[in-house]
Protein backbone atom coordinates (compact mmCIF):
# COMPACT_ATOMS: atom_id res chain seq x y z
CA UNK A 1 0.00 0.00 0.00
CA UNK A 2 1.63 3.49 -0.56
CA UNK A 3 2.44 5.60 2.03
CA UNK A 4 -0.01 8.48 1.01
CA UNK A 5 -2.92 6.48 1.34
CA UNK A 6 -2.01 4.98 4.58
CA UNK A 7 -1.48 8.85 5.67
CA UNK A 8 -5.29 9.19 3.97
CA UNK A 9 -6.52 5.71 5.92
CA UNK A 10 -5.17 7.47 9.56
CA UNK A 11 -7.51 10.40 9.30
CA UNK A 12 -10.81 8.29 8.56
CA UNK A 13 -12.64 6.98 11.44
CA UNK A 14 -15.51 4.18 10.82
CA UNK A 15 -18.66 4.68 10.09
CA UNK A 16 -20.79 2.04 11.65
CA UNK A 17 -23.31 2.23 14.27
CA UNK A 18 -26.67 1.09 16.31
CA UNK A 19 -29.06 1.67 13.29
CA UNK A 20 -26.58 -0.60 10.68
CA UNK A 21 -28.42 -3.87 11.08
CA UNK A 22 -27.47 -7.01 12.51
CA UNK A 23 -26.63 -6.99 16.14
CA UNK A 24 -25.68 -3.99 18.51
CA UNK A 25 -23.54 -5.47 20.71
CA UNK A 26 -21.74 -2.23 21.28
CA UNK A 27 -20.84 1.55 22.35
CA UNK A 28 -21.96 1.55 26.20
CA UNK A 29 -20.33 2.16 28.32
CA UNK A 30 -20.07 -0.90 30.48
CA UNK A 31 -17.49 -3.10 31.24
CA UNK A 32 -16.32 -6.41 33.06
CA UNK A 33 -13.71 -8.53 34.32
CA UNK A 34 -11.30 -10.00 32.41
CA UNK A 35 -11.94 -9.84 29.09
CA UNK A 36 -15.33 -11.17 29.04
CA UNK A 37 -14.76 -13.40 26.09
CA UNK A 38 -15.89 -17.05 25.90
CA UNK A 39 -13.19 -19.22 23.49
CA UNK A 40 -14.19 -20.83 20.75
CA UNK A 41 -13.49 -24.81 20.57
CA UNK A 42 -11.00 -23.26 17.61
CA UNK A 43 -8.86 -21.59 20.31
CA UNK A 44 -5.61 -22.81 21.32
CA UNK A 45 -6.13 -20.96 24.62
CA UNK A 46 -3.21 -21.04 27.50
CA UNK A 47 -4.94 -19.70 31.06
CA UNK A 48 -3.36 -17.46 32.93
CA UNK A 49 -0.44 -17.00 30.54
CA UNK A 50 1.21 -14.30 32.59
CA UNK A 51 0.52 -11.74 35.21
CA UNK A 52 1.25 -8.54 34.80
CA UNK A 53 3.19 -6.30 37.58
CA UNK A 54 0.16 -4.69 38.92
CA UNK A 55 -1.17 -8.68 39.32
CA UNK A 56 -3.49 -8.76 36.57
CA UNK A 57 -4.07 -12.38 34.78
CA UNK A 58 -3.68 -12.58 31.01
CA UNK A 59 -5.15 -15.67 29.09
CA UNK A 60 -2.85 -16.22 26.07
CA UNK A 61 -3.78 -17.72 22.67
CA UNK A 62 -1.47 -19.94 20.25
CA UNK A 63 -1.86 -18.75 16.15
CA UNK A 64 0.31 -20.41 14.32
CA UNK A 65 3.93 -20.15 16.11
CA UNK A 66 3.14 -16.96 17.66
CA UNK A 67 1.05 -17.02 21.28
CA UNK A 68 -0.76 -13.64 21.83
CA UNK A 69 -2.10 -11.88 24.71
CA UNK A 70 -5.99 -12.77 24.53
CA UNK A 71 -7.32 -9.45 26.14
CA UNK A 72 -5.45 -5.73 25.73
CA UNK A 73 -3.12 -4.95 28.32
CA UNK A 74 -3.74 -3.00 31.33
CA UNK A 75 -0.78 -2.52 33.74
CA UNK A 76 -0.02 0.87 34.86
CA UNK A 77 3.38 0.16 35.41
CA UNK A 78 6.81 -1.50 33.35
CA UNK A 79 7.24 -4.97 34.24
CA UNK A 80 10.12 -3.76 37.10
CA UNK A 81 7.50 -1.33 38.57
CA UNK A 82 8.23 1.80 37.52
CA UNK A 83 6.17 4.37 35.86
CA UNK A 84 7.40 7.57 34.07
CA UNK A 85 10.98 7.85 33.78
CA UNK A 86 13.56 9.84 36.78
CA UNK A 87 13.99 12.80 33.96
CA UNK A 88 10.78 12.95 32.78
CA UNK A 89 8.96 13.24 35.92
CA UNK A 90 6.90 16.49 37.21
CA UNK A 91 6.07 17.78 40.39
CA UNK A 92 2.28 16.27 39.73
CA UNK A 93 4.10 12.76 38.98
CA UNK A 94 7.42 13.11 41.04
CA UNK A 95 6.83 9.62 43.02
CA UNK A 96 7.03 7.83 39.20
CA UNK A 97 4.73 4.86 40.38
CA UNK A 98 3.18 4.62 37.80
CA UNK A 99 2.82 5.68 34.01
CA UNK A 100 -0.10 8.86 34.50
CA UNK A 101 -3.23 9.45 33.05
CA UNK A 102 -3.15 11.83 30.27
CA UNK A 103 -4.97 14.72 29.98
CA UNK A 104 -3.45 16.42 27.22
CA UNK A 105 -1.05 14.50 24.19
CA UNK A 106 2.08 13.98 23.91
CA UNK A 107 5.03 12.63 22.20
CA UNK A 108 7.67 12.55 24.88
CA UNK A 109 5.72 12.27 28.24
CA UNK A 110 4.03 8.51 28.93
CA UNK A 111 0.44 8.43 29.45
CA UNK A 112 -2.16 5.64 30.21
CA UNK A 113 -5.81 6.77 28.99
CA UNK A 114 -9.15 4.73 29.97
CA UNK A 115 -11.26 4.26 26.86
CA UNK A 116 -14.71 4.54 26.70
CA UNK A 117 -18.05 7.24 26.00
CA UNK A 118 -16.91 9.59 29.03
CA UNK A 119 -14.83 12.62 28.43
CA UNK A 120 -12.86 11.94 31.33
CA UNK A 121 -10.48 8.71 32.76
CA UNK A 122 -12.67 8.81 35.21
CA UNK A 123 -15.86 8.80 33.89
CA UNK A 124 -14.13 5.60 31.65
CA UNK A 125 -12.43 3.67 34.36
CA UNK A 126 -15.01 0.83 34.21
CA UNK A 127 -14.19 -0.30 30.96
CA UNK A 128 -10.51 -0.58 32.10
CA UNK A 129 -10.86 -4.94 33.26
CA UNK A 130 -12.46 -5.65 29.60
CA UNK A 131 -10.94 -3.14 27.49
CA UNK A 132 -7.36 -2.58 28.74
CA UNK A 133 -5.63 1.10 28.62
CA UNK A 134 -4.63 3.17 25.58
CA UNK A 135 -1.43 4.11 25.62
CA UNK A 136 0.71 6.52 23.03
CA UNK A 137 3.80 5.68 21.67
CA UNK A 138 6.13 7.04 24.28
CA UNK A 139 4.50 4.87 27.23
CA UNK A 140 4.33 1.61 24.96
CA UNK A 141 8.15 1.87 23.61
CA UNK A 142 9.71 2.86 27.22
CA UNK A 143 12.21 5.10 24.99
CA UNK A 144 13.07 1.98 22.88
CA UNK A 145 13.99 2.38 18.87
CA UNK A 146 11.83 1.54 16.49
CA UNK A 147 11.83 -1.78 14.98
CA UNK A 148 10.49 -4.22 12.15
CA UNK A 149 12.34 -7.50 13.26
CA UNK A 150 10.61 -10.50 13.91
CA UNK A 151 10.93 -11.13 16.92
CA UNK A 152 10.60 -6.78 17.55
CA UNK A 153 13.30 -7.02 20.37
CA UNK A 154 11.49 -4.31 22.20
CA UNK A 155 9.67 -5.39 25.49
CA UNK A 156 8.64 -1.61 26.41
CA UNK A 157 5.51 -1.89 28.38
CA UNK A 158 4.95 -5.49 28.27
CA UNK A 159 5.68 -7.89 30.98
CA UNK A 160 8.66 -9.89 31.46
CA UNK A 161 9.18 -12.12 28.66
CA UNK A 162 6.66 -10.74 26.48
CA UNK A 163 7.10 -8.14 23.92
CA UNK A 164 5.90 -5.25 22.16
CA UNK A 165 5.08 -7.06 18.44
CA UNK A 166 6.73 -5.81 14.93
CA UNK A 167 4.39 -5.09 12.40
CA UNK A 168 6.32 -7.85 10.89
CA UNK A 169 5.50 -10.11 13.66
CA UNK A 170 1.54 -8.73 12.73
CA UNK A 171 2.00 -9.78 8.92
CA UNK A 172 3.37 -13.09 10.39
CA UNK A 173 0.21 -13.64 11.81
CA UNK A 174 -2.07 -12.33 9.10
CA UNK A 175 0.08 -14.57 6.86
CA UNK A 176 -0.84 -17.55 9.10
CA UNK A 177 -4.49 -17.01 9.16
CA UNK A 178 -4.83 -16.91 5.44
CA UNK A 179 -3.42 -20.55 5.14
CA UNK A 180 -6.65 -21.36 7.30
CA UNK A 181 -9.91 -21.66 5.83
CA UNK A 182 -11.79 -21.39 9.49
CA UNK A 183 -10.45 -18.52 9.52
CA UNK A 184 -11.58 -16.65 6.53
CA UNK A 185 -15.07 -15.21 6.06
CA UNK A 186 -16.54 -16.24 2.83
CA UNK A 187 -13.73 -18.31 1.49
CA UNK A 188 -11.86 -14.93 1.07
CA UNK A 189 -8.03 -15.21 2.64
CA UNK A 190 -8.20 -11.16 3.12
CA UNK A 191 -11.25 -11.10 5.04
CA UNK A 192 -9.57 -12.39 8.67
CA UNK A 193 -10.49 -9.46 10.73
CA UNK A 194 -14.14 -11.21 11.87
CA UNK A 195 -12.12 -14.01 13.24
CA UNK A 196 -9.81 -11.84 15.32
CA UNK A 197 -12.34 -9.75 16.84
CA UNK A 198 -14.87 -10.56 19.78
CA UNK A 199 -17.99 -11.94 19.52
CA UNK A 200 -19.49 -8.51 21.77
CA UNK A 201 -19.21 -4.75 21.73
CA UNK A 202 -18.42 -3.73 18.20
CA UNK A 203 -21.39 -1.76 16.31
CA UNK A 204 -23.23 -3.25 13.93
CA UNK A 205 -22.73 -3.30 10.70
CA UNK A 206 -25.33 -5.20 7.47
CA UNK A 207 -22.01 -5.75 5.60
CA UNK A 208 -21.79 -9.93 5.64
CA UNK A 209 -18.32 -10.24 6.31
CA UNK A 210 -17.35 -7.31 8.00
CA UNK A 211 -16.66 -7.45 11.82
CA UNK A 212 -19.63 -5.75 12.96
CA UNK A 213 -22.38 -8.39 11.50
CA UNK A 214 -23.88 -11.01 14.06
CA UNK A 215 -20.29 -11.14 15.91
CA UNK A 216 -21.97 -12.82 18.67
CA UNK A 217 -22.44 -16.23 15.91
CA UNK A 218 -19.44 -15.48 13.20
CA UNK A 219 -16.55 -14.03 15.30
CA UNK A 220 -12.95 -14.55 17.19
CA UNK A 221 -12.31 -18.22 15.66
CA UNK A 222 -8.98 -17.43 16.71
CA UNK A 223 -9.78 -16.56 20.36
CA UNK A 224 -7.66 -13.23 19.69
CA UNK A 225 -10.91 -11.46 20.91
CA UNK A 226 -10.34 -7.91 19.98
CA UNK A 227 -12.55 -5.62 21.60
CA UNK A 228 -13.30 -1.75 19.56
CA UNK A 229 -11.17 0.23 22.69
CA UNK A 230 -11.29 3.15 19.95
CA UNK A 231 -8.13 5.72 21.19
CA UNK A 232 -7.27 9.07 22.37
CA UNK A 233 -6.97 12.06 19.82
CA UNK A 234 -7.45 14.99 22.15
CA UNK A 235 -10.89 13.38 22.89
CA UNK A 236 -12.02 9.51 23.38
CA UNK A 237 -13.20 8.34 20.00
CA UNK A 238 -14.71 5.58 18.03
CA UNK A 239 -15.14 3.16 21.32
CA UNK A 240 -17.46 0.38 20.16
CA UNK A 241 -16.24 1.13 16.40
CA UNK A 242 -12.42 0.14 15.86
CA UNK A 243 -9.38 -0.72 17.02
CA UNK A 244 -6.16 -0.09 16.78
CA UNK A 245 -3.21 -2.28 17.99
CA UNK A 246 0.42 -0.56 18.19
CA UNK A 247 3.59 -2.04 16.38
CA UNK A 248 6.87 -1.04 17.00
CA UNK A 249 7.43 0.50 13.64
CA UNK A 250 7.54 4.31 13.34
CA UNK A 251 8.09 6.34 10.13
CA UNK A 252 8.32 10.04 9.03
CA UNK A 253 10.01 10.61 12.64
CA UNK A 254 6.27 11.22 14.60
CA UNK A 255 4.16 8.58 13.33
CA UNK A 256 3.89 4.62 13.97
CA UNK A 257 2.50 1.90 12.22
CA UNK A 258 -0.79 -0.28 13.87
CA UNK A 259 -3.09 -3.03 13.26
CA UNK A 260 -6.70 -1.89 12.69
CA UNK A 261 -9.90 -3.39 12.89
CA UNK A 262 -13.48 -1.11 12.32
CA UNK A 263 -16.53 -2.93 12.70
CA UNK A 264 -17.84 -2.13 9.05
CA UNK A 265 -14.39 -4.07 7.58
CA UNK A 266 -13.43 -7.28 6.45
CA UNK A 267 -9.96 -6.44 6.43
CA UNK A 268 -7.27 -6.24 8.94
CA UNK A 269 -5.67 -2.98 8.02
CA UNK A 270 -2.17 -1.81 8.06
CA UNK A 271 -2.61 2.09 9.42
CA UNK A 272 -0.74 4.75 10.71
CA UNK A 273 -0.96 7.08 13.42
CA UNK A 274 0.69 9.99 15.12
CA UNK A 275 2.97 8.95 18.18
CA UNK A 276 0.88 10.84 20.41
CA UNK A 277 -2.33 9.71 19.86
CA UNK A 278 -3.48 6.80 22.02
CA UNK A 279 -4.22 3.04 20.99
CA UNK A 280 -4.49 -0.51 22.19
CA UNK A 281 -1.24 -3.03 23.28
CA UNK A 282 -1.48 -6.76 22.52
CA UNK A 283 1.80 -8.26 23.61
CA UNK A 284 3.39 -11.28 21.93
CA UNK A 285 5.05 -13.88 23.95
CA UNK A 286 8.92 -14.06 23.23
CA UNK A 287 10.11 -17.47 22.26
Amino acid sequence: MMLGALVAVALVFSACGPDDGGENNGGNNGGGGGNNQEYPSTADVIFNAVKDVDGNNYDAVKIGNQVWMASNLRTTRYADGTGIPSNLRTTRYADGTGIPFGDTMSYDTPYRYAPGLGKTNEANMVNVPAYGYLYNWAAVMRGASSSNANPSGVQGICPKGWHVPSDAEWTQLTDYMATRPEYMSSGNRDYLAKALAATWGWYSSSEPDAVGYKPSTTNNATGFSALPAGGYDENFKDFGYNTCFWSTDDYLVDFAWLQYLGCTEAYVDWTGRSKNKAFSVRCLRDE
